[in-house]
């Protein structure tokens, strides 16, 4: 940095370099409730951004309860659990969510982005590596980052990578192997039963983060471990509360209970920050009995998810193939994916376009996110304003 420069003038100067690259983000304001369709400043758009996948971020039940919660329990705990305590609330959401996962036991956390953020570092030291893929999200890297093990990381879902990075590990202590579950950009699954395969030849540790997974994949949404029948065969599994069950906010770490009990003695963001609030706790639970006594939102999900990609096949868009309600819409450049999206809000589609370095240059993509509450009217009218905006704009 040139001497002399003060801070305030160097952060505008970097705000403008974003303005001027293209790359600011903006923030929508929603005046309504999260569902299906929501009311902006705008006006109403169908809602095609959110993870909101079991459509139960508004649900009535969820709502009650945790209405009750705070009745109950409070609105929040105002310290750390070993510090002050822990509720009943939050042991019985620890169980509802092992049993749900058939792990041994789970740690709750403020958000995945922490339970990512206190694993490795607590689990792995100096003498053990991480092999990773490419393509993980941020709060796996930035954990990895914390830990001081040796880090390598294998081309994106490339399994003849992995075994070279695990033959090139085998005088480690202890490996680790992370992937997502599914990656958010692309919304392709991990190959976990060659991970797995892998991981049980070589001796190695595997964890998977579940965040866009937990509540949707799988016959009744216990993930990609169901979704593959490999149950059992994971060692740790990352998740949210924030996505499909009840889209709230929160976060945990399930898996064998060594782990967990580790975990709870040393994992620096358990240790220092407050757990969620009551009511999110009490809101949760409802969300996985929901998901426990009726798995039809799942069915209607994917069946969704079918159709929507198939119509917008038809049509002549370019996504990946996948069963995922992340449908990627390639548009590839730039600037006209920012313009097809800008295009798209005010036609009452709520997308957002995605461009560098979210995604690597010139696979510019509009993301958009199937959910068990969208109506086949809803998903019509978005394939249709879809067609009209690429027609308009000479993509189709």
């Amino acid at each position: 940095m040139t001497r002399g420069v003060s801070f305030r003038q160097w952060a505008k100067d970097e705000i403008q370099k974003i303005h001027q690259a293209g790359l600011f983000k903006n923030e929508r304001v929603i005046l309504s409730p999260q569902g299906s369709d929501v009311q902006t400043r705008e006006g109403a758009a169908v809602n095609f951004c959110a993870n909101n996948y079991l459509g139960l971020g508004n649900h009535p039940d969820i709502l009650k309860a945790a209405r009750e919660g705070l009745e109950t329990h409070g609105y929040g705990m105002a310290s750390v659990r070993f510090i002050c305590g822990t509720q009943d609330l939050h042991k019985l959401l620890e169980e509802k969510i092992s049993d749900f996962l058939g792990t041994d036991d789970t740690i709750l956390y403020s958000s995945c982005f922490d339970a990512n953020g206190g694993l490795f570092e607590t689990i792995l030291g100096a003498g053990d590596c991480v092999i990773s893929d490419e393509l993980n999200h941020a709060s796996i890297i930035d954990g990895i980052r914390l830990s001081k093990a040796q880090r390598k990381i294998y081309r994106h879902a490339d399994m003849s990578h992995l075994e070279e990075q695990l033959q090139a590990s085998r005088d480690c202590r202890f490996r680790l192997i992370a992937s997502d579950g599914v990656f958010s950009m692309q919304g392709d699954l991990a190959p976990l039963p060659e991970m797995v395969c892998l991981a049980e030849e070589y001796d190695a540790l595997i964890m998977i983060d579940e965040c866009h997974a937990t509540g949707l994949l799988g016959s009744s949404g216990r993930g990609t471990p169901e979704h593959f029948d490999l149950h059992g065969r994971i060692d740790v599994i990352t998740g949210t509360l924030g996505k499909a069950l009840g889209g709230a906010s929160g976060g945990f770490t399930s898996g064998r209970q060594e782990m967990i009990d580790l975990l709870r003695q040393r994992s620096r963001p358990y240790l220092f920050s407050n757990t969620i609030a009551p009511p999110l706790a009490a809101g949760s639970i409802k969300a996985l009995e929901l998901l426990e006594k009726d798995p039809s939102l799942v069915h209607k999900l994917r069946k969704n998810t079918r159709y929507f990609r198939s119509r917008m096949t038809e049509r002549g868009f370019q996504s990946p193939d996948g069963i995922h309600p992340i449908v990627p819409i390639l548009i590839g450049d730039e600037k006209t994916t920012v313009e097809m999206a800008a295009d798209l809000n005010r036609r009452g589609i709520f997308v957002v376009g995605f461009r560098f370095p979210l995604v690597p240059t010139g696979q510019a993509r509009i993301r958009v996110q199937v959910s068990a509450a969208h109506s086949g009217e809803q998903l019509d009218f978005a394939v249709e304003q879809f067609e009209d905006s690429a027609r308009d704009l000479g993509i189709i």
